[in-house]
């Protein structure tokens, strides 16, 4: 376990293949029929979302046997791998030159429960209503599953030389499980996924408006505890009030900790994360993101303050988090408990010590009546400390093709995540990038409103195999031409919505300081 965890240090997702990272070489393979590949996507995507694997139980297996025929079928032999009969992880391999050490890329087919009753589709229907599917599973994590079963059958139907191994994981009892998932597959079948990069879900895109604002690259993840607080009093009946009251001392317990703000602590990532977002931000964000790189200082606790009320996902980036999220305790409402109980959920920085912090949440609490102590739950060890400057950061950052922006990797943005095994030193992390491409020009043809993950797809695809992709809201290729009837331009910017031209041959841009912005500017790809 400690070999797994130790090459496994980050994350990076598999939304998208980096293409330096599998690679390739110079020959362009024939394209895919992509209006046939989104509906197959489409197609394998809702097959998955009506098997119920709800972790607890899982019972993954018509999950991961669904996944092993379509494998199969294409000439990519699939193999389970169980520790208990119902739950088995699914592996399958694309084979390279060697040149380079394998990829892996992973997606997990359990899910967590679900209250039907609050739902407006039957949860495991995978019902399309007004532009959305609505299931379980949507976005945790079986888009990233069938994108990734995608991304292998492309692979192999377009026949792309390989200068590394492509090993695809499915992943059972991720929610929560690991024993029968990431851990078994680490500690009985290590040979089968040793790669040196994996792609797991994290990341994000951020829009505002509808409109793609930056893609951000998670280099590090949190590690999850749980802390649980048990307070003990002296039972007695409800009509006498007592002092000692278990459920009492508890819920003060809990406001106090409520209350705390474990202090700031920044890395590289963060750092690096906050500075680029003022680059892109209002006036008054700005200062915000600029003010809180700023220690000790009445700008900084300002800022904290904003973003634990309007930006909580900013605030918990900025510091392990601590949430309660489990209480109990009573049994008749009129008996006072001799016992009450409740869990924190709580998301350490890489770094922190976690004895320390738990003497920490005592000190905070200050009440010798609570017992203070870590409970049961899925963990690991320490990770090295993420670079910005890897390999694989930089290759994500090149093919992310709006705005990329590091940003450390906490669990308020993803139920889970940090159970996700990933990725070797050095690595990065980045989900739903097809959210941030909305429309592709690949040679001559134009591919629109291709539904997430499957642009992901065709983004990547298309660089893998060296043709050009033009997609509105970026700056150009470096190897784009742009024209107009003077001749080369090279200061330009895009049009407010950018379209097709006539000819189908290219797109339409706006020069940069036209005072009218009618000034009509044309980019061909090289073919």
């Amino acid at each position: 376990m400690t070999r797994m965890w130790r090459r496994f240090a980050f994350g990076v997702s598999l939304a998208v293949l980096i293409p330096s990272a599998v690679l390739l070489r110079s020959q362009a393979p024939a394209q895919p029929d992509w209006a046939k590949v989104d509906e197959e996507l489409m197609r394998h995507f809702q097959a998955l979302l009506r098997i119920d694997t709800s972790d607890p139980p899982g019972k993954e297996r018509p999950a991961a046997e669904y996944l092993k025929q379509v494998l199969d079928k294409e000439g990519i032999p699939a193999l389970l791998y169980a520790l208990e009969p119902d739950r088995p992880n699914v592996v399958a391999r694309l084979k390279g030159n060697g040149r380079k050490r394998p990829l892996l890329i992973i997606g997990h087919t359990d899910v967590v429960n679900v209250d039907p009753a609050k739902w407006k589709f039957p949860p495991f229907s995978a019902t399309r209503d007004g532009g959305y599917v609505y299931s379980r599973g949507t976005v945790d994590d079986k888009d990233n599953l069938a994108t990734t079963l995608m991304v292998m059958l492309q692979l192999k139907r377009l026949n792309v030389p390989l200068d590394r191994d492509v090993i695809f994981l499915s992943e059972a009892g991720e929610e929560g499980s690991t024993r029968i998932g990431i851990q078994y597959m680490v500690d009985q079948h290590y040979p089968e996924i040793d790669a040196e990069y994996c792609f797991a879900e994290g990341g994000g895109v951020t829009r505002v408006g509808g409109r793609v604002k930056y893609a951000g690259i998670a280099t590090l993840e949190k590690i999850p505890y749980a802390i649980e607080l048990t307070a003990k009093g002296v039972a007695g009946h409800g009509s006498v009030p007592l002092r000692t009251n278990a459920v009492v001392h508890l819920s003060t317990a809990i406001g106090k900790i409520g209350a705390w703000k474990p202090d700031i602590r920044l890395n590289e990532t963060t750092g690096t994360y906050f500075r680029r977002l003022a680059t892109i931000s209002s006036p008054a964000d700005a200062e915000r993101y600029r003010n809180v790189l700023v220690p000790n200082s009445k700008a900084q606790a300002d800022a904290d303050e904003y973003f634990l009320d309007n930006e909580p996902a900013h605030a918990s980036m900025l510091r392990t988090s601590v949430s309660p999220n489990i209480l109990g305790g009573g049994y008749r409402v009129n008996v006072i408990p001799s016992e009450a109980k409740a869990t924190l959920d709580v998301r350490m920085l890489p770094d922190e010590d976690p004895s320390k912090f738990l003497e920490m949440v005592k000190t905070v609490i200050n009440d010798p009546t609570i017992d203070v102590r870590f409970g049961a739950r899925d963990t690991r060890p320490k990770q090295p400390e993420a670079r910005l400057d890897s390999e694989a950061f930089k290759t994500v950052e090149t093919n992310v093709t709006t705005t990329p922006i590091p940003a450390l990797a906490h669990s308020c943005n993803y139920t889970d995540a940090n159970n996700q095994l990933v990725v070797a030193d050095p690595a990065v992390r980045i989900d739903e990038l097809a959210n941030s491409f909305e429309r592709h020009v690949t040679g001559s043809a134009c591919q629109s409103d291709l539904s997430p993950p499957m642009v992901a797809i065709a983004r990547q695809i298309q660089s893998m195999t060296g043709s050009t992709c033009l997609v509105r809201d970026i700056a150009m290729p470096a190897d784009c031409v742009v024209t107009d009837d003077a001749g080369p331009v090279a200061d330009y910017t895009l049009a407010t919505d950018p379209t097709m031209c006539p000819d189908g041959q290219h797109l339409r841009f706006v020069r940069a300081g036209t005072a009218t912005g009618k000034t009509v500017v044309s980019c061909t790809a090289p073919q």
